[in-house]
């Protein structure tokens, strides 16, 4: 099966040949991606180095977490692509962006207050879990609409932190 990724601007054609290959923008890759322990953690050795990264749905897309950067991906089979792009529909960029907590955690730090207009990358909220700080970023740029958590609070998962407009 072939899968059109996308992530901010770029894209990745990714075709999963087996449960250990796969082919991503024509280059092979030999991995093993398994969960860990029902949680939203997930393992991926990746021609033998070890990545871990938080993954979640949230409505069309995929909230991903690696290496303390945030990303924000679209994934779509082939099929589905080409019915999106025939409607015209944009991947991001267009209405409110709600930022969620990829996992359960501290805020150690609100870095934008409301009416702030924030660029794409920039961070917004750095949260703690699993005594890692996770800088979380904005996918595009746009205008900070709402804050809904402070410096000090705890915050489940996929709880929305901040609106982005």
């Amino acid at each position: 099966m072939k899968y059109i990724t996308t992530i901010g601007e770029r894209e990745f054609l990714v075709e999963i040949l087996s449960d250990d290959q796969i082919i991503v923008n024509g280059k092979l890759y030999h991995v093993d991606f398994q969960d860990i322990s029902e949680q939203p953690v997930y393992s991926l050795l990746l021609e033998g180095k070890s990545i871990e990264a938080y993954v979640y749905p949230v409505e069309k897309t995929w909230q991903v977490l690696l290496n303390g950067r945030f990303y924000p991906a679209l994934v779509e089979d082939e099929r589905e692509r080409s019915l999106r792009v025939a409607a015209g529909s944009q991947v991001q960029g267009r209405g409110e962006y709600q930022l969620k907590a990829p996992m359960p955690g501290l805020v150690v730090t609100v870095a934008v207050v409301e009416g702030q207009q924030v660029e794409k990358g920039e961070v917004l909220v750095v949260l703690e879990s699993m005594k890692m700080q996770n800088e979380l970023k904005s996918p595009r740029s746009g205008t900070v609409s709402r804050v809904r958590v402070a410096s000090g609070d705890r915050v489940e998962q996929q709880e929305t932190l901040l609106t982005v407009s």
